[in-house]
């Protein structure tokens, strides 16, 4: 027998306040928190969802497009604004699909000043236009949250498997990066400066979630992010449990990473692809001449599982074309990487999308047979 637990007036939550603005339990709201001018004197304003549940819970921050040409956090959040359970959700969740408004708009990592806007945190009022924008952002948003997942991708021209980046041992923080519930955790240290650093000096957990290629969209490593926090939701208690299922991701900690980089200058072409176990001495490419017959075979200097790839065929020496982390079962690791690949594509709870469209009147979606 279950016994149910009755909800007391004790229990309701209280309103919530961040920049500003005030949401009731139960209420969501949208609104814009300034950032800077544009110099054309024209605002530039930040977007800002809150959703308030009816009872207390962890405040969870989602972000994404901190590196303004990272799209696929964008669209995750496009998508987790709908997800039907919120109407369910215990303690608030805070969105925001654009922290870098100026590298969003020029489809550019930095911002105008050619800063790093993870590397500006916690920011000052008097500073750059980077560090404005990290002070507003930090002081206006993160201060206000319990715990954080932040959304990334790769730079342009490569290409990152669906991997968490965690410092493990901070509190808190292994317990959400085990929540996402995908195979691949990188135990990152904390770079100085950053949003993971700073907002963890504070006491409040942060993960990254890492997939993808700059400003491209992969509906795969869209719809495990989608998966992922709603996970990482259920672990925190803010949305309810549910009976498994299918078989969830095992999640393996990789102990070290390390970048193969290209040993001459010429024309690349990987033989090895994302997600897939190298072990030494396996071939991991070839760079050849562009207008000669010489040829240099890439040969893999360690064990592990291929987590970044370059896509670009043209190299310099020293360049970094593959990034490859390091298991303790590597074999183990591969084999729950493909099989999260054929969950994914599986989902029958995220579909692909169809707009409607209007013919004769009436309405139908886009893929529908004609």
């Amino acid at each position: 027998m279950i016994n149910k637990v009755k909800k007391t007036k004790a229990d309701k939550a209280l309103p919530f306040e961040i920049a500003g603005q005030v949401v009731a339990p139960g209420e969501r709201l949208q609104f814009d928190v300034p950032t800077a001018n544009l110099y054309t004197n024209s605002p530039l304003n930040m977007p800002v969802e809150v959703i308030h549940g009816r009872h207390p819970g962890p405040v969870l921050l989602i972000c994404a497009a901190i590196h303004g040409d990272e799209l696929n956090g964008v669209e995750i959040i496009r998508r987790m604004r709908s997800f039907r359970q919120l109407s369910r959700l215990q303690g608030t969740l805070v969105l925001v699909p654009v922290v870098n408004l100026f590298g969003f708009i020029h489809q550019s990592r930095y911002l105008p000043d050619r800063r790093d806007l993870n590397r500006c945190f916690p920011g000052s009022e008097r500073g750059s236009i980077a560090s404005r924008v990290a002070f507003k952002f930090f002081n206006e948003i993160v201060r206000r949250c319990t715990h954080i997942i932040d959304l990334h991708t790769a730079a342009v021209n490569r290409d990152n498997l669906p991997q968490v980046r965690a410092a493990l041992d901070e509190p808190g923080v292994r317990k959400m990066a085990e929540g996402f519930s995908i195979p691949v955790i990188i135990n990152s240290g904390l770079i100085e400066s950053s949003l993971r650093c700073e907002a963890g000096k504070l006491g409040i957990p942060v993960i990254t979630y890492e997939a993808g290629e700059a400003l491209r969209l992969f509906e795969s490593s869209i719809v495990t992010g989608v998966r992922g926090i709603v996970s990482v939701m259920r672990t925190l208690g803010m949305l309810p449990s549910i009976r498994i299922t299918t078989v969830r991701a095992e999640p393996y900690i990789a102990r070290s990473s390390s970048w193969f980089r290209a040993p001459v200058d010429g024309i690349f072409r990987p033989l090895s692809k994302l997600g897939t176990r190298v072990r030494k001495g396996d071939t991991l490419g070839v760079i050849s001449e562009p207008f000669g017959s010489e040829e240099s075979i890439l040969v893999a200097e360690a064990d592990g599982i291929i987590i970044c790839v370059s896509n670009l065929p043209l190299v310099n020496e020293g360049e970094a074309l593959f990034h490859i982390a390091k298991f303790e079962r590597a074999g183990a690791v591969e084999e729950e990487i493909a099989a999260h690949v054929s969950n994914i594509k599986g989902d029958r709870l995220y579909e692909i999308e169809t707009v409607p469209v209007t013919v004769n009147g009436a309405t139908r979606g886009s893929n529908d047979d004609k």
